[in-house]
């Protein structure tokens, strides 16, 4: 038996907030609350001028949830409000910078977070699919776009071989797995190689996104998720450009080389003001199937370590176990053939981060008055 959405409240509520004397949840703290299936995710959300300082009391809310029977993990995160409902803003003078370029929406679709990594090869795709796999199993509607134009791994990853429909103008998503998926792949051979040049390529990302059928009035997507192409290239500016992207999840190994190029995607994205939602460690730690030991193939830490250095949020770990690869070259995600095991529990977390943080963006911003 898992806990309910009232027994989390409940344990929050014996959570004092030592400023005011009264619970979190008297208080209305917590925000973007997520129960489900025994894996439970939220924000404290605190003043700004409280910040780290209230770290404690992120630590004393997790273990009340945790403690209560049917919990299997909790993924709690301090949030910092920009003002409180009738306080008034700092006196400061406004900025004087080029706003970002307002992007147009994509009909039937909520929110949009791209998934990406400053190089190749450190399983950026697979994060992708197993993300959107996992915002599923949370209850969200979910899209998943294979933006990799000259590389599409996810007609692999979902085991898709056919070829999508139209309704005469658009484009039909192909629905697995319970998300719905466009590819490139899905169009043309596996082995057949995109030669293309970058108008090409821009106008096949566009396509993509306008000309699909992603949701409707009366079930729009909550969420669509962009495998994007690795590096920091033309495609990877149009999207950040021309999408409305509502963050990016940056993917890297803890080696360094791949901590390099992850900084380079993050600059990336600041420079276009994206933000950035975090950052996560793929192929963590090596666990030896046969004894359960780990091993640190690529070294450790090492993402955890960057996302302090530049001030963005650390996301988790995923490990590299065997059988993350080889459910995946079946097109049968782990997230999915294996969702009670650790791994789907490790890329569930992520999802949970992913979730409370496009809950609480989602809030209105507040007021500001000037005097």
């Amino acid at each position: 038996m898992t806990a309910t959405r009232d027994q989390v409240l409940k344990a929050l509520d014996q959570i004092i907030d030592p400023a005011s004397g009264r619970s979190v949840v008297q208080e209305d703290m917590i925000q973007g609350l997520v129960v489900r299936e025994g894996h439970v995710g939220f924000a404290l959300e605190v003043p700004p001028q409280r910040g780290p300082g209230a770290e404690p009391l992120r630590r004393a809310a997790e273990a009340a949830v945790l403690a209560l029977a049917g919990v299997k993990s909790v993924t709690a995160v301090l949030t910092a409000h920009q003002a409180q409902q009738g306080q008034q803003a700092a006196p400061e003078a406004p900025r004087r910078h080029a706003p970002r370029r307002a992007a147009p929406s994509i009909e039937g679709v909520g929110a949009i977070i791209a998934v990406a990594s400053g190089k190749g090869g450190v399983g950026k795709s697979t994060v992708a699919v197993n993300l959107a796999l996992s915002l599923a199993r949370l209850g969200l509607r979910v899209g998943l776009l294979d933006a990799d134009i000259y590389g599409p791994s996810v007609p692999r990853l979902l085991g898709i071989r056919e070829k999508p429909e139209t309704d005469g103008k658009k484009l039909k998503p192909i629905e697995k797995y319970g998300i719905r998926t466009m590819s490139i792949g899905f169009l043309v051979d596996e082995d057949q190689a995109m030669i293309w040049r970058g108008p090409m390529v821009q106008s096949a990302l566009t396509q993509m996104l306008g000309d699909v059928l992603w949701g409707t009035p009366d079930a729009p997507l909550d969420v669509l998720v962009l495998d994007m192409p690795p590096g920091t290239g033309d495609a990877q500016l149009t999207i950040a450009q021309r999408v409305p992207l509502k963050g990016a999840v940056i993917v890297s190994t803890p080696q360094d080389i791949a901590l390099i190029d992850a900084r380079k995607g993050i600059s990336m994205f600041r420079k276009t003001e994206v933000p950035i939602l975090g950052i996560v460690e793929n192929m963590s730690q090596f666990v030896c199937p046969d004894c359960g030991s780990r091993h640190d193939i690529f070294g450790h830490g090492g993402a955890r370590e960057t996302a302090q250095k530049l001030g963005v949020p650390f996301l988790g770990e995923i490990p590299l176990v065997p059988r993350i690869r080889e459910l995946s070259d079946a097109g049968t995600p782990v997230s999915v053939t294996a969702p009670d095991g650790p791994e789907a529990a490790a890329f569930l977390a992520l999802a949970q981060e992913v979730a409370v943080t496009l809950r609480a963006e989602a809030r209105p911003a507040p007021a500001i008055i000037f005097e």
